[in-house]
């Protein structure tokens, strides 16, 4: 029975993705429109049910780190 050689394994797939890869431009694409379009939704979101200015500026802050939000949320929700 053969040994699984983890190094042997990752050089060999190192060595394979180089060779795929050459001469190719890889791009990487960010989800920054789908953050920029949530961030404007909770912000509006936020700001229209502030009761005051600070409230709006703890909105403004709320906004920026929505995913935040919405990861604990959804992890919450998987633990219940």
């Amino acid at each position: 029975m053969n040994d699984f050689d983890a190094a042997k394994f990752a050089k060999k797939l190192k060595k394979q993705i180089k060779k795929q890869t050459k001469g190719r431009d890889i791009q990487v694409k960010t989800g920054s429109g789908f953050y920029f379009l949530g961030f404007i939704g909770s912000a509006v979101y936020y700001i229209s049910t502030a009761a005051d200015f600070w409230a709006g500026v703890v909105g403004i802050l709320k906004a920026i780190i929505w995913p935040a939000f919405w990861a604990y949320a959804a992890l919450k929700g998987l633990n219940a």
